[in-house]
C-alpha cells in the first residue's frame, strides 16, 4: 500500500488502484467491499463501452482487435515506479499483439485472451497539494495509434440526497440511477461539483465528457472520458477513437474537496 500525504490529506494507493482519499478526516472514495463496486478506480483504455454485440471486436488501422468491455489495459497490473510523501507514479507497458488473460472469461465471456495491435506505454501518477488531489495519465505509442480514454473512480456517498452541478443543470442521484448500466452522459464539460458532505469538485484536462454511473444509493461513478460509447452500435465502436499525435498524450483529473 503507498500512501501520500499532506496536512489533513491522505491518499492510498493499491497497486495503482486509488482505494483512498480523505481530507479533514471525510473518506471520498468508494470502499471496496461496499455495496455498489468491487473496485474503487480503473482505466478504460484503448476503447471505451462493451464489445459482445460485435463479436468482441474493435476495428483498427491495423485489422481487428479482441477487446472486451472498456478494454484490456484493467486486465495488466501496474508496476510502481517512483514515489515521494506527495507523489507517486506507476506504469503498464504492452508490447504489440501480446495475448492478456480475460478476468470475464467464461462467465461474462466467451474471449479467454485479449490483444492490442500496437505498443504503447500508459502512466498514472498521483500528487497531492494544497488544491487536492491530481491524478495525471500519460499515453505514449506510435504515432496514429487509436485509442479512447475513460477513468473510472467511485466516489462513496452519505446522502440518497446527493446530486451533481455543471455549469447548465442539477442532477440528482435518481436520475442517474433511472439510467442504468448505460451509464448518464454529461458531454462537453470539463468540470462537475457532488454535492454530498460539502462538495467535491471535479476538474479534468483533455477528456471532455463525463458520464455518471451507480445501481446503489451509496456509491456513485464520476468518469471523464474522451467518448461516449452509447451513441453508435457495438460494431461502429471505432467511430470514437483520436490518434495518438504527439510524443507523450497527457490527461488530468483533479479532485478538490471543498468541506
Amino acid at each position: 500500500m503507498v500512501k501520500l500525504n499532506l496536512h489533513d490529506q491522505l491518499v492510498k494507493i493499491d497497486e495503482g488502484e486509488l482505494v483512498g482519499y480523505s481530507a479533514e478526516g471525510h473518506e471520498y472514495i468508494h470502499q471496496k467491499g461496499s455495496p455498489g463496486w468491487r473496485n474503487s478506480d480503473t482505466e478504460m483504455f484503448p476503447i471505451i463501452g462493451p464489445t459482445n454485440e460485435a463479436n468482441f471486436r474493435v476495428t483498427t488501422p491495423k485489422g481487428g482487435a479482441v477487446q472486451d468491455q472498456h478494454g484490456l489495459l484493467r486486465e495488466m497490473a501496474y508496476q510502481l515506479v517512483s514515489q515521494t510523501e506527495t507523489k507517486a507514479i506507476f506504469r503498464k507497458q504492452y508490447v504489440s499483439g501480446t495475448p492478456i488473460k480475460n478476468s470475464k472469461y467464461p462467465s461474462k465471456s466467451t474471449e479467454e485472451y485479449l490483444s492490442w495491435p500496437y505498443n504503447f506505454e500508459f502512466t498514472k501518477s498521483f500528487e497531492i497539494s494544497e488544491n487536492g488531489l491530481r491524478i495525471q495519465f500519460k499515453i505514449t505509442g506510435e504515432e496514429g495509434m487509436p485509442f479512447m480514454l475513460g477513468y473510472h473512480p467511485a466516489f462513496k456517498l452519505t446522502s440518497e440526497r446527493a446530486s451533481i452541478k455543471t455549469a447548465e443543470r442539477t442532477i440528482a442521484l435518481k436520475e442517474v440511477l433511472d439510467v442504468g448500466s448505460r451509464a448518464l452522459p454529461v458531454m462537453d464539460c470539463n468540470s462537475i461539483i457532488l454535492v454530498d458532505v460539502g462538495e467535491l469538485i471535479i476538474k479534468t484536462e483533455g477528456f471532455g465528457n463525463f458520464m455518471l454511473w451507480t445501481e446503489v444509493p451509496n456509491m456513485l461513478c464520476i468518469e471523464p472520458i474522451t467518448f461516449y460509447p452509447y451513441t453508435v452500435s457495438q460494431k461502429k465502436l471505432h467511430s470514437g477513437f483520436q490518434p495518438v499525435n504527439r510524443p507523450e498524450n497527457i490527461f488530468s483529473v483533479i479532485i478538490q474537496p471543498n468541506i
